[in-house]
């Protein structure tokens, strides 16, 4: 009995120590931590703010990517039929040139064609709104009315000098646009024509193992970008084309301006559907009637059902997919940094993203050792290739190299 009494003592003060260890062990990791997220988000603090510093220059190479991966299996498809690089992206690029020309074109004159009648038509909309809420069950007073009126003027003549400082920029602004659009017009020819001599070059200067890995990324990032613009061009264009039908029969005016906007729309996921289909169902409901725009509503109700449950599963690997909260949340973080610019570049700089993490979760999981416990990997004695960077470790680059 006197000898199990200390024996007993012992452990107790032993199971002391060893919870007060892993108490310091835990917070020094929980510190450490601390300390790499602070850091992550230092980082991610200095490259926003150097995006936009150079986002006048980043601007027109992203869309010239865009643009590219959109072109390229035209040129590509023209030089393996022996036309010359240069010849193939100047024809490809021009043919693409002339289309949004072609569609700039048909949209001017019909919008400066009908917005009179539209003015007219929203007048007379908004007087029989204002005789509705004057009327049960909203019963609101003219007073009411007025002053909700004079409210909104006078936040409109509180922002009348940043308006006016936007109409007197209206120079600057259309110039640069003009210098964009160039920008991206030239970078897109250079980007198609000697895209294919990019990788290989990169691949040179960064040296054997950083190159493989940085060639193999870059090769999925194009593949997945492509993929994800051309088929995002191809569920846009069958929405405009169902839903423009539809508003042409109903006799809903400005449908063809109407179907491109829901063209362009289907780039910025969720919100461009929306509001697309929001000012098509706002024409017909001041140009044509409540019973039009309840039937417009009908037609883009069943064509986005089309679109998300048919068209995206069969259209879109799997692989490019991502899930609707960071879609959203991407299309959401974009917009209200840079715009609808933002807003449209949002889902494939998160695709893109994407496939860099899985790239690394894959360089990951091969360098990991599977079903040894810790103590079982030291035993073993020290990785050879404590980086990972091995050929044979590397089946991504394997595939790049065949």
């Amino acid at each position: 009995m006197s000898e199990s009494t200390p024996h007993a003592a012992d452990e107790s003060q032993t199971r002391g120590r060893d919870r007060v260890q892993l108490i310091g062990i835990g917070g020094m990791a929980l510190a450490k931590w601390s300390l790499v997220l602070v850091a992550i988000a230092a980082g991610a603090v200095v490259l926003g703010w150097i995006v936009a510093e150079l986002w006048v220059i980043l601007l027109p190479v992203l869309l010239a990517v865009v643009v590219s991966t959109v072109l390229w299996p035209t040129t590509r498809m023209m030089t393996k039929r022996g036309v010359p690089p240069a010849l193939a992206a100047a024809a490809t690029l021009l043919f693409f040139v002339a289309i949004v020309a072609g569609v700039v074109a048909l949209i001017v004159p019909a919008v400066v064609d009908q917005v009179p009648e539209l003015t007219d038509k929203a007048t007379d909309g908004i007087n029989q709104v204002q005789d509705w809420v004057q009327g049960p069950p909203v019963n609101l007073q003219e007073e009411q009315i007025e002053g909700f009126v004079d409210t909104i003027v006078a936040k409109i003549q509180e922002s009348g000098s940043a308006i006016a400082s936007g109409v007197f920029s209206g120079v600057s602004t259309a110039s640069s646009l003009i210098i964009t659009a160039l920008l991206v017009v030239v970078l897109s020819f250079f980007f198609i024509k000697d895209g294919p001599r990019f990788l290989p070059w990169l691949h040179s200067i960064s040296g054997g193992r950083a190159g493989r890995h940085i060639e193999a990324v870059l090769t999925r990032m194009w593949d997945t970008l492509g993929g994800f613009i051309r088929t995002q061009a191809l569920v846009s264009l069958i929405d405009a084309v169902f839903i423009g039908a539809g508003l042409l029969i109903l006799g809903v005016p400005l449908a063809p301006v109407l179907a491109i906007i829901t063209f362009f729309g289907g780039f910025i996921p969720f919100v461009g559907a929306f509001v697309a289909g929001a000012l098509a169902v706002l024409i017909a409901l001041v140009a044509n009637g409540f019973t039009t725009a309840l039937i417009v509503l009908g037609i883009i109700i069943a064509v986005q059902q089309i679109e998300g449950n048919v068209l995206q599963p069969v259209l879109q690997s799997r692989s490019m997919k991502l899930h609707a909260v960071v879609v959203l949340l991407a299309v959401t973080a974009g917009g209200s940094l840079f715009g609808i610019v933002g807003a449209f570049l949002a889902v494939p700089t998160a695709a893109v993203a994407a496939v860099l993490l899985r790239y690394i979760n894959e360089q990951i999981d091969a360098r990991a050792v599977d079903g040894v416990s810790p103590e079982a990997a030291q035993e073993t004695g020290p990785d050879p290739d404590p980086d990972g960077l091995m050929k044979d470790d590397d089946p991504s680059a394997k595939r790049t190299e065949d």
